[in-house]
């Protein structure tokens, strides 16, 4: 579809269960390739960024079949075995955690490697993953100086060592290096420089690799591994805390209730934080064994760190329409390297709906307008796309375009949100 016009509805009373993590799939798909004997992943997301992943592993050798309409997902593991006998290419699309995942895992193995993605894709920074591996013994490089794709990497194993990590770009160059380095021929140390940007996501990383088998050592902003060999296993990926954000906040919008299935206050996912922003604002939010549960009520702006759940700036800069007072979201200049820029991409769209806003390096304030019909561009972004479907459950006229660009991790999203507000 090149539009979808987002209807109107009354306040919703929903039981949903978003499909599963992305960012959890991924991680297990890599684990899962460098691991002795067969995986299997239930609950997995089938999307255009795991799509891409699979397809990449499959490539270098790595079976993988697919059941479920894709939500189990079995993987034959290379036991720490990479090899290829011929140049192989690797389109990554716009998938960060696929180049970067796949980057440093490629580096463990012997062969020659060419990755690449769209044309955002080539803006987006890698070289400092790169100078990271290239400290552990391998040889990986940029094919423009650019410091973004395409790379290049002839990989004989990497060596062990201390590596430099600057914390203020990606968490995933981190998250990457900690699951390439049980495969190294030595120990692996590696020092993260300055803040650690996004670390929820490195507490999931270790996690998952600890479901598979492998022990990080971690004492501050230091990670030690030794040579380890991932086990395949059973292993259940929870459903996106990203995703069910979009729901969460259309309980705030709508003044509604809403329940999210598979997800609670203890969890893998450091997006289901999101819910505490909520709360803060005025909505009501309970906790189940396995669910969460978001009740609108009469939403305040607040003043936020989003550092550490950076994934969900879109979905509250939306919720932020409709508070009483400005909301100030800080600390998330990195933002600005991922699918698009994404704070100019928020204060560009907001201002379309009606609101204020004041874009710094590293953050916005969002002030409340009289709201009014737009249509919405989303840069390729699935999250844009998303969020800034829900001011349209409240404001009439409310167009998004290419709202295909949710296939990247949510393909389900307009189907599932159409089907919540029947009853509203």
């Amino acid at each position: 579809m090149d539009s979808i016009e987002i209807k109107t509805c009354g306040p919703i009373r929903a039981n949903v269960r978003p499909p599963g993590s992305k960012s959890i799939t991924n991680r297990a798909l890599i684990c899962a390739a460098l691991a002795e004997g067969t995986t299997t992943l239930t609950g997995a997301l089938r999307s255009e960024d795991t799509q891409v992943m699979s397809a990449a592993l499959q490539a270098i050798g790595i079976e993988v079949s697919e059941r479920d309409a894709g939500k189990t997902l079995t993987v034959q593991g290379a036991a720490g075995r990479l090899a290829a006998d011929r140049a192989i290419q690797l389109d990554c699309r716009n998938s960060g955690t696929s180049i970067r995942f796949l980057s440093a895992m490629l580096a463990t193995g012997s062969g020659e490697f060419h990755l690449d993605g769209i044309e955002r894709m080539r803006q987006r920074p890698i070289e400092d993953l790169l100078v990271a591996l290239r400290q552990l013994g391998a040889n990986a490089a940029c094919d423009q100086p650019t410091g973004c794709p395409p790379l290049t990497i002839r990989a004989e194993g990497l060596l062990g060592g201390q590596a430099s990590v600057r914390g203020d770009i990606s968490s995933q160059f981190l998250s990457a290096l900690l699951m390439a380095a049980p495969a190294a021929r030595g120990v692996v140390t590696f020092k993260v420089e300055g803040e650690l940007v996004s670390q929820p996501y490195v507490t999931m990383t270790t996690e998952v690799m600890r479901a598979f088998g492998v022990r990080v050592d971690r004492d501050g902003n230091e990670f030690h591994l030794r040579p380890q060999v991932y086990q395949g296993c059973r292993y259940a990926i929870e459903p996106d805390a990203s995703a069910a954000s979009y729901f969460f906040a259309a309980a705030a919008i709508t003044g509604g209730e809403i329940t999210v299935q598979g997800l609670g206050e203890h969890n893998l996912q450091g997006d289901t934080r999101f819910v505490e922003v909520l709360s803060k604002m005025g909505c009501d939010v309970t906790y189940g064994e396995r669910s969460i549960t978001v009740r609108g009520g009469a939403l305040r702006g607040v003043n936020v760190d989003m550092n550490a759940i950076s994934d969900t700036v879109q979905t509250l800069a939306v919720v932020a329409l409709f508070a009483e007072r400005p909301t100030k979201i800080d600390n998330i200049g990195h933002i600005r390297h991922k699918e698009t820029d994404r704070i100019a991409a928020v204060a560009t769209e907001v201002r379309k709906l009606g609101g204020t806003v004041e874009e710094r390096e590293d953050g916005l304030t969002i002030t409340p307008g009289q709201l009014q019909a737009a249509a919405i561009d989303t840069y390729d972004d699935h999250r844009m796309a998303m969020s800034f479907a829900l001011p349209g459950l409240r404001v009439p006229g409310v167009v998004i375009n290419n709202p295909d660009c949710t296939h990247k991790t949510y393909p389900e999203f307009f189907v599932d949100l159409a089907s919540i507000c029947k009853n509203a």
